[in-house]
């Protein structure tokens, strides 16, 4: 992944519904990530009756999670959270991939962007620079939740 951040669009949140689910695995990281998402959430104006935090056990779990919110309560947008970090077995690429693809399948399916905030890493500390280090990737995953929230509402007009 690159250092890169996309540009941020100027977005008035305070009418959007959001969900974000995050993983308990690797939880010290994944909070760190949760923080920073939900900061700049509060910074667009989404209000904080209006976001919606749920905890699963880890990212295998994100996909149904997501859905279930979605069924649930219609979001404008979901943000699913997670750290994998690379071990020794092919686990980490197993539940990268399944993660990664229910996700999608989830927004697909529902039409509801899902917005894919797993860190994947080689090692801890490349997950801990992108959850509390110089890499703001909560930021970007709440900046493009609700750019695709934007979207999707001017589309079903």
């Amino acid at each position: 992944m690159s250092g890169n951040t996309p540009v941020a669009e100027a977005v008035d949140a305070s009418r959007f519904r959001i969900a974000v689910v995050a993983a308990r695995y690797n939880g010290a990281m994944v909070d760190a990530l949760l923080a920073r998402v939900e900061g700049e959430l509060a910074r667009a104006g989404v209000r904080k009756g209006r976001l919606t935090v749920t905890r699963v056990p880890g990212s295998n779990e994100l996909p149904l999670a997501a859905r279930l919110l979605i069924g649930a309560g219609r979001p404008d947008a979901v943000v699913a959270l997670g750290v994998i970090i690379r071990g020794a077995t092919l686990h980490f690429e197993l539940v990268a991939e399944a993660a990664s693809r229910g996700l999608m399948d989830v927004g697909l399916a529902t039409r509801v962007p899902v917005i894919n905030g797993v860190i994947a890493a080689d090692t801890a500390a490349q997950a801990r620079e992108r959850c509390s280090g110089r890499i703001n990737r909560g930021a970007e995953f709440a900046s493009a939740a609700l750019s695709m929230a934007r979207l999707s509402r001017s589309l079903r007009r």
